[in-house]
């Protein structure tokens, strides 16, 4: 009968079709996995953890923004950053320089510079809270803008462009050590007293600050989720896998990696201007090579082609860093190394992506689950044997 099937068909018609899923299933899971990591964060956190161990899981999240952005520009974008200690020092030395002016008084100056020089006037615009909130978005971002455009115009990337973002954050650096009288040196800045008005020595703003840091990391999570499903995040991956393609459709594919490189800048100021007032201290250990390399092993152990992966690989290697420095010290920053290498050798999307890689097992048919009848979906087509050839085929 025309238009009818045999049963082997419909069988498999019925194996090879894909499972409907309802409109709002992903939707549903994503706003699940906000609900509960709002509920660890604001809930369960503050109510278990001493106000030391949440002082430090305040720290912890810092870090985890700049492993969100690292995420977009390194995972959707194939932009290696090696060098967010840079953005990351700028947001936090301008905050210091805020916190720094406002404890001193509307006219006063920091008490490690000389008596009787004149207070640099860079210092001065930080000096309003507006002017300091301002700063540390536009600065970084205008920085990232400049470079961006700079580097990826002349098609700079892979391994040069990695190369040349952990130079810039190894030259800055060394500009702040070598800043003794203006910036602190070597030594940084600290001793600060007040954020915007509320003391920190109150256990109570401490936990303010915390608050603050657990809010902004889930409102850039949901960023960059918003990214990756809109028209600009498909176009990023789309340069990810295929610049030239991309760029011979018409599309201007550097602009495309500067808006993510941007990005990226932005949330690491954000995370480095919020370490300020919660450790107490920023120094020009906290923004060179060695932190940078830091916060993309986070990265790379959480996965950075997932939208959770990088915050909870930041968590979880922020941690170990903080537990094992005390017992190995110095031997940290090789079990860091050892880290890396082995999640890009052994498992390169990070521990993220052992849920997608079980998933796409078990979505594959085993050969004895199959119909009778319905060949294997992989399986070529059997020769035919001689005597077929002779009698025309079956």
């Amino acid at each position: 009968m025309i238009g009818s099937a045999t049963p082997a068909e419909a069988a498999a018609a019925e194996v090879s079709a894909p499972r409907a899923r309802g409109p709002w299933t992903g939707r549903a899971a994503m706003l699940a996995t906000y609900a509960v990591a709002a509920i660890v964060l604001f809930g369960a956190a503050p109510a278990m953890l001493t106000d030391f161990r949440l002082r430090m899981l305040a720290q912890f999240l810092c870090v985890a923004m700049v492993a969100v952005g690292i995420g977009l520009a390194w995972g959707s974008g194939g932009m290696l950053t090696l060098g967010q200690g840079l953005f990351f020092g700028l947001g936090a030395y301008i905050m210091a320089m805020h916190l720094q002016l406002s404890s001193a008084g509307p006219s006063g100056r920091p008490a490690f510079m000389v008596t009787g020089s004149d207070l640099p006037w860079w210092w001065e615009l930080f000096r309003s809270p507006a002017t300091a909130l301002l700063g540390i978005v536009a600065v970084p971002g205008l920085l990232a803008l400049l470079l961006g455009l700079s580097v990826f115009r002349r098609r700079v990337k892979g391994a040069y462009f990695a190369i040349l973002s952990q130079a810039s954050a190894a030259a800055f650096a060394l500009l702040l050590i070598s800043q003794q009288n203006t910036i602190g040196g070597s030594n940084g800045l600290s001793s600060f007293r007040q954020f915007f008005g509320f003391a920190l020595n109150d256990p109570v703003n401490r936990r303010m600050l915390y608050f603050i840091a657990a809010g902004v990391l889930i409102a850039m999570v949901a960023v960059v989720h918003q990214l990756r499903r809109s028209r600009y995040g498909e176009l990023l991956t789309a340069v990810r896998d295929g610049e030239e393609r991309a760029r011979f459709l018409g599309y201007d594919t550097a602009m495309v990696k500067v808006v993510a490189y941007v990005v990226a800048a932005v949330f690491a100021a954000i995370g480095g201007a919020l370490f300020v007032p919660i450790v107490g201290i920023i120094s020009p250990q906290n923004v060179g090579v060695v932190p940078s390399i830091g916060f993309l092993v986070g990265v790379a152990v959480g996965g950075r082609a997932t939208l959770f992966g990088p915050v909870l690989g930041s968590l979880a290697v922020s941690y170990a860093g903080s537990t094992l420095s005390e017992q190995i010290e110095s031997g940290w920053v090789y079990v860091q190394g050892f880290l890396f290498i082995l999640v890009v050798a052994f498992l390169p999307g990070g521990l993220g992506s052992i849920a997608a890689v079980v998933r796409s097992r078990r979505r594959r048919p085993a050969a004895d689950e199959l119909p009778r009848g319905v060949p294997e979906p992989d399986a070529p087509d059997p020769e035919p044997t001689p005597a077929d050839v002779r009698s025309g085929g079956a």
